[in-house]
């Protein structure tokens, strides 16, 4: 089932809080609870967006239904639906983030000059969907099930809305908006600043344990662009032996779990 034993627990814990949130759904009617929850679960479920990101570059499971039902569940954590990850991020951002022009998640204006934090998170949380849909113009495949998928998302999250206002509103349209916010925001200081030809100089490295923890390594963010595919568990390992060609700089160990 699980390609990599690893997933078992992150995946179990994912679900698990998807099970949490279809409880509240059906069992509670207080704004009060709603809100409180939302807090709760806001910096948890913005994380699920480096869970998610890690699925769409190595797929969890090995039978494609339920990748697809995994994804699902991810959307109504992150708003991430099926593929706009693969599409925006590995087809797009991966194989341009040293060129600003073209980049998918350029922290450059079209003029050359560098954008502000808030104004990269708006522009890159308000564009994601748009700009994946432009790199599928080339991987049809792809961005049909995008279209699909994404589409089904989105029927059902409104049958969702419709059934139950107040909490399809509260428990999933609203983690999903603040989870794409917040995966643009902690993406800026990936790569801003650093204007580079060379991809051992081109991204920001957190080695904190912490940090790691909770994003499955995505601390290790030369690494993962050096090698996209390399399982999130084998991150570490991998940086190891690429260490020496990153600057020292671009490498800290804080404990921080967002920038």
């Amino acid at each position: 089932m699980f390609r990599n034993s690893k997933d078992r627990i992150p995946v179990f814990v994912i679900l698990l809080l998807s099970v949490a949130d279809f409880y509240m759904y059906f069992s509670q009617d207080s704004i009060v609870v709603f809100t409180v929850y939302w807090l709760i679960c806001l910096i948890p479920k913005a994380n699920i967006c480096a869970w998610n990101h890690h699925h769409q570059h190595s797929f969890v499971f090995r039978q494609k239904w339920l990748n697809r039902i995994l994804e699902f569940f991810y959307a109504l954590h992150t708003g991430a639906v099926t593929n706009i990850w693969v599409l925006h991020h590995n087809l797009g951002h991966h194989r341009n983030f040293l060129d600003q022009k073209i980049d998918e998640s350029r922290w450059k204006y079209a003029n050359g000059k560098p954008m502000s934090e808030l104004a990269y998170t708006v522009i890159i949380a308000a564009t994601g969907y748009s700009r994946a849909y432009r790199v599928g113009a080339k991987h049809k495949t792809l961005r049909k099930r995008f279209v699909i998928f994404g589409s089904l998302t989105f029927i059902i999250l409104a049958m969702l809305i419709i059934y139950k206002p107040m909490a399809g509103l509260m428990l999933f349209l609203l983690p999903m908006v603040c989870s794409l916010l917040f995966t643009a925001w902690t993406t800026y200081d990936h790569h801003a600043g650093l204007d580079s030809d060379n991809q051992f100089e081109a991204s920001f490295n957190k080695l904190n344990w912490l940090y790691n923890l909770v994003t499955g390594n995505l601390g290790y963010h030369t690494a993962h662009h050096y090698k996209p595919g390399t399982h999130w568990s084998k991150l570490p390992e991998l940086h190891e032996t690429i260490k020496s060609k990153i600057p020292a700089h671009l490498t800290n160990s804080e404990v921080t779990l967002t920038h």
